[in-house]
């Protein structure tokens, strides 16, 4: 389907029109003159032979130029779909105060930020992604988007706080998840969750209403287990045991047919996202075709000097 970007120079075609108005009015306001000969076989010989309807073809071929020209003005274009990846992945960390456990080297945090960044550096830069942090409560700092800069941005940003709300984590995730626009495609986009965390819940909705969601989401959640079970945190001048809860974090992936893992490499995480396939939508976004308008019109103009040279030995 044509469009028009610039519908207003349609205004310019007004003129052609005009012209060829006038063109057609003056070919029956011709006089015409009736001689009486009553040799007509003598009159075929000696008047010369006229163009005929070939007087007409340069004409109309010069006037089709002309409007064209005219349409091509006002830049023509049509629709084309351009193809959109819609496969997203959460990032969900945990930033209770136990994860400034120094169990893992240098502390849990910064061993989860580490990892956090070499999956977000070896994840297809097709697919979007997005950041959420969770203590008391979770928060999404960066929506699903392709920009790998904003997600690092945000994860070297991440300041602890207290609580673990684990089963926010999902369920702001997901809803992250459905702002992924649709573009043209069918259903929910293949999604994944990558939940990093160390300590028991303490806060929010619980674990088991969480994968119940993401499970009637279909969207699976891996989860990464950070910490020993000896690790201590100073929390307000009291030293307190903070061991990790991998039997909830375990079967919240199990239940949601994700992963689980204790201690994440690059390699463990590209698991996450192997088996997710893609999603493509369409954008419709208008190609400007004036090219093709302007060809169009030379050709027309072209084809009227040729024939008029041809008949009359002289450009229209």
């Amino acid at each position: 389907m044509i469009r028009f970007l610039q519908p207003a120079w349609l205004l310019s075609l007004l003129p052609v029109l005009a012209l060829a108005g006038v063109y057609v009015w003056r070919q029956f306001r011709k006089r015409t003159y009736a001689m009486r000969f009553t040799n007509v076989n003598l009159l075929r010989t000696i008047a010369p032979k006229g163009l005929g309807w070939r007087r007409h073809v340069s004409a109309t071929a010069f006037l089709l130029a002309l409007f064209i020209l005219g349409a091509a003005m006002a830049r023509p274009s049509v629709d084309k779909k351009e193809p959109l990846e819609r496969a997203t992945v959460m990032l969900a960390i945990d930033v209770s105060l136990s994860m400034e456990a120094d169990d893992v080297q240098p502390t849990r945090i910064e061993a989860a930020q580490e990892a956090a960044k070499a999956f977000v550096n070896e994840l297809p830069p097709t697919y979007n992604l997005g950041l959420v942090s969770f203590a008391k409560s979770a928060n999404v700092l960066v929506s699903p988007t392709k920009d790998r800069s904003a997600v690092i941005s945000g994860i070297d940003g991440l300041t602890l706080a207290e609580a673990t709300a684990t089963g926010e984590a999902v369920f702001t995730s997901l809803d992250a998840i459905r702002t992924v626009p649709a573009d043209g495609a069918d259903g929910a986009p293949p999604a994944r969750i990558v939940l990093l965390s160390d300590g028991y819940r303490t806060s929010g909705r619980s674990i088991e209403d969480a994968a119940s969601a993401a499970s009637q989401a279909n969207v699976p959640v891996s989860t990464i287990a950070f910490g020993t079970d000896t690790g201590v945190v100073d929390i307000r001048g009291n030293l307190q045991r903070v061991p990790v809860d991998r039997l909830s974090l375990q079967q919240l992936a199990e239940n949601t047919k994700g992963y689980f893992y204790e201690a994440a490499s690059v390699s463990e995480l590209k698991k996450v996202y192997e088996d997710m396939g893609s999603s493509i939508g369409h954008r419709v976004e208008p190609r400007e075709v004036t090219q093709w308008y302007a060809g169009a019109a030379l050709l027309f103009g072209l084809v009227a000097a040729a024939m008029s040279l041809v008949w009359t030995s002289r450009l229209p």
